[in-house]
């Protein structure tokens, strides 16, 4: 899942985007207001993390400018102001959630994936023959099974079992699991996927993944 985060605080901004990298999500960053509603306007993301005190258009204008222009976005609001009003005001602008500085991370993630719930109801298992992925929970079973993924794995499986039966390129699957800015270079998505095969397939003697020569690779369950 892909994340923006509007954070005009270079040291506070990349420690947000580590953290959220860590648990599996892709982030964009952006440093002000206008770039943020560009972002926006070019990228469907999953959530927006945004502080309130920003250079040229500051939060609470970005949320009210993303809701008059009907983009129903799950925004966190993530700042160091603490007053009620404050946080009145930013839920009155559209915001839904609001989180102050400093921050549990494993709070932030947990108030990111209740937005997530809350955006498309209870999340579905996926399911491909008896592999099950839990994106909520972000779980994998198989047969019953638990298989221990990385957060990087977890996003490539994600990638894939959301399209059952379909050929997902590989610069898909970058462009999804890694941010915007990474080096083009699909070989990356390769190592990943050998590493998945080593966990859902091989030791289930089953064979769920198949390359498309040139193309990405396909999530179909076809036994062994």
């Amino acid at each position: 899942m892909r994340i923006l985060v509007v954070e005009d605080e270079r040291a506070m901004a990349g420690a947000i985007c580590r953290g959220l990298e860590a648990h599996g999500f892709a982030v964009d960053l952006v440093h002000d207001g206008r770039a943020a509603l560009d972002y926006a306007a070019q990228e469907r993301y999953a959530a927006i993390v945004l502080d309130l005190m920003l250079p040229g258009l500051n939060g609470y204008r970005v949320c009210a400018e993303l809701r008059r222009l009907g983009d129903t976005t799950p925004v966190l609001v993530l700042t160091a102001k603490d007053g009620e009003y404050d946080e009145a005001e930013a839920l009155d602008t559209g915001a839904d959630d609001y989180l102050r500085k400093p921050f549990s991370y494993v709070v932030l993630v947990a108030r990111l994936r209740a937005l997530l719930r809350r955006k498309g109801g209870a999340a579905p298992d996926l399911r491909v023959g008896d592999l099950v992925v839990d994106p909520a929970a972000r779980t994998c079973q198989r047969a019953g099974r638990p298989v221990e993924l990385t957060p990087r794995e977890f996003g490539v499986l994600e990638a894939l079992i959301r399209r059952p039966g379909e050929v997902v390129g590989k610069t898909e699957i970058l462009d999804q699991v890694w941010d915007l800015h990474h080096d083009g270079d699909v070989n990356i998505v390769e190592v990943y996927v050998s590493a998945l095969r080593r966990k859902i397939d091989v030791p289930f003697g089953v064979r769920t993944i198949h390359t498309v020569r040139g193309v990405g690779y396909r999530l179909e369950d076809l036994g062994a």
